[in-house]
């Protein structure tokens, strides 16, 4: 799995740009820090907890299972 965590904020960053969301907005939407959404695009954070991940992918329209396999 560890390949797929240091991959998480290079996915996450294309699949924010591609719903036209800011860092900012995301966070906002999803509930959770606008510094732990830059952590997490710039690798800052390498395993994010479930929960943080879950509120993300909501927010998205996708799964944790979809994430972790992009």
């Amino acid at each position: 799995m560890s390949r797929e965590v240091s991959q998480i904020g290079k996915i996450l960053k294309k699949l924010r740009k591609e719903k036209g969301l800011s860092q900012d907005r995301l966070s906002k939407l999803a509930d959770i820090s606008y510094n732990t959404v830059i952590k997490l695009e710039s690798g800052g954070i390498t395993n994010p907890t479930i929960k943080t991940l879950q509120k993300i992918v909501k927010v998205l329209g996708i799964s944790v299972d979809d994430l972790l396999k992009s």
